[in-house]
């Protein structure tokens, strides 16, 4: 990869031998694979077996997990926080573990509606709760550094499942959760 950095440099003009580019290739090649280290990890080892017996049937909410993904059309940062709820059935998941899943697949080139599913989708699988909710809020610097450039526009996504989907008021009380810390 250092190579294929190195290349870059050369094909935008810039000389990769002068003193401020010299490690620049070495150091792009660390930074992209640390920015992408979510397809060398799998929901089982992330889990590792953090999974406990629970009576709870309350909702668990994990609020204002920071995300820093890649836009996998430009390239470039979308940065934002991302809220994970759901209503156990028999078991719990360590909450660290919920950040965990968020971040193995904020770090692979990706769009936020994927994102969003994908991350619903494995807590749902995980836990076997009666409903999952997601919701991520995020700037891309794809919409704010080029193209249309708006510095102010934030774009939300969000998944249900289960219960989150079919009951109004489970959907209803996540979001009023979510209100209780702005």
């Amino acid at each position: 990869m250092e190579q294929q950095w190195r290349d870059i440099i050369e094909s935008i003009g810039e000389d990769p031998s002068r003193p401020g580019l010299r490690d620049t290739p070495s150091r792009a090649a660390k930074s992209f694979a640390f920015l992408t280290r979510g397809y060398h990890q799998d929901l089982d080892s992330i889990v590792n077996d953090a999974l406990f017996p629970s009576d709870s049937s309350e909702m668990v909410l994990v609020q204002d997990i920071e995300v820093y993904s890649l836009c996998e059309h430009h390239l470039l940062p979308f940065v934002g926080r991302c809220h994970v709820a759901y209503i156990p059935d028999g078991q719990v998941l360590g909450l660290s573990k919920v950040a965990r899943v968020v971040d193995m697949f904020a770090r692979r080139l990706q769009i936020q509606e994927q994102l969003t599913v994908q991350i619903a989708d494995s807590i749902q699988q995980v836990t076997g709760a009666l409903g999952v909710g997601v919701i991520i809020e995020a700037e891309h610097m794809c919409m704010m550094m080029r193209g249309v450039e708006k510095q102010n526009s934030t774009t939300k996504t969000s998944a249900m499942l289960g219960n989150f989907r079919s009951d109004a008021r489970t959907r209803d009380e996540f979001l009023a959760l979510l209100q209780l810390r702005r």
